[in-house]
């Protein structure tokens, strides 16, 4: 059994191009990947916020250099904050899961939207790394940052973007 190679760069040009896959294409197990690696971010991102709601004092007067008296009005702003950082936190990784369920079904604007924040994610992790001589440890982004890696590598395969591009019967019977 030969396996055709697909060369290692497409022009544009060919990647506009509509495939026109088997109708009825079996999900590729680049996108059922891709979906699990979505979710695996969205769980790193409940450990981080976690980890900032149990550190949130620390942060406050160490990092920020707040000094926080019981019973004082920096200190009920400052549960406000985190109170207010957490639901927007939460909210941001119910849209990650919702990506994922999109990804998984075969959504090409879900699979190109995560694509672009996985990109987004990356870029913003090498320039701290390379202007503010910030680490890349376990601690810090090494694990976001290599889900975001493979989240790239899955969803933009050859298989996956013929998947999430293929022609759907429409919905009601037409």
């Amino acid at each position: 059994m030969s396996v055709e190679k697909r060369p290692a760069f497409e022009p544009p040009a060919v990647l506009l191009e509509r495939e026109t896959p088997p109708p009825q294409m079996r999900r590729p197990i680049a996108t059922s990947f891709g979906a699990v690696l979505v979710v695996l971010r969205a769980l790193a991102g409940v450990v981080w916020l976690i980890a900032l709601a149990l550190e949130w004092d620390r942060v406050v007067t160490e990092d920020l250099d707040i000094e926080l008296e019981p019973g004082t009005d920096e200190t009920a702003a400052s549960a406000v904050i985190l109170t207010v950082v957490l639901i927007i936190g939460a909210v941001i990784l119910l849209a990650v899961l919702a990506m994922a369920l999109l990804v998984y079904r075969g959504s090409n604007w879900a699979r190109i939207t995560v694509m672009v924040f996985a990109t987004i994610s990356i870029t913003v992790a090498a320039i701290d790394y390379f202007s503010d001589d910030a680490e890349i440890t376990l601690r810090t982004t090494l694990i976001t940052l290599s889900l975001d890696i493979l989240v790239l590598l899955a969803l933009s395969s050859h298989n996956a973007r013929v998947y999430a591009r293929r022609p759907r019967p429409r919905r009601g019977g037409e």
